[in-house]
């Protein structure tokens, strides 16, 4: 078995993307955290999650992320599955996130795309059937 653990996230400010994760996740928390160096750049680092799987958080972003309409090679989004996309567009709703786009309408599934503090576009699914086939249509 194979799954995904962290993803590592460069981002301005470390409490800001604390802000909006921590209302998608309300469960997890800061595993753990210091300070390195990045090819000459000294940076403050922490672990955010649970004992499974967590995001890393680097504050030594100094750009914008890539234009999210463009062709730009780079990150295009990624996506969490939920049982609660209500809950997690109620916790965003107060801490000032509207949804930047809504999903395609589909009878098996829900999803709607928000975008973070430092441009990163995550999208939230909700799955309305545990039949593959269902969940996994491409048509």
């Amino acid at each position: 078995m194979m799954r995904l653990e962290h993803l590592n996230l460069v981002v301005r400010d470390i409490p800001k993307a604390l802000e909006f994760y921590r209302a998608i996740f309300p469960h997890w928390q800061v595993r753990g955290g210091g300070k390195s160096t990045w090819h000459g750049v000294e940076r403050n680092w922490v672990h955010f999650g649970d004992d499974y799987q967590y995001l890393t958080f680097n504050d030594d972003g100094d750009a914008d992320n890539r234009d999210l309409t463009g062709h730009q090679v780079g990150m295009a989004h990624f996506a969490f599955v939920t049982d609660d996309l209500d809950g997690v567009i109620a916790r965003l709703a107060q801490i000032g996130r509207d949804i930047d786009k809504p999903g395609a309408e589909d009878p098996f599934r829900r999803n709607v795309y928000f975008i973070d503090p430092d441009g990163y576009e995550v999208e939230f699914v909700e799955y309305l059937t545990d039949i593959p086939t269902l969940r996994n249509r491409y048509d």
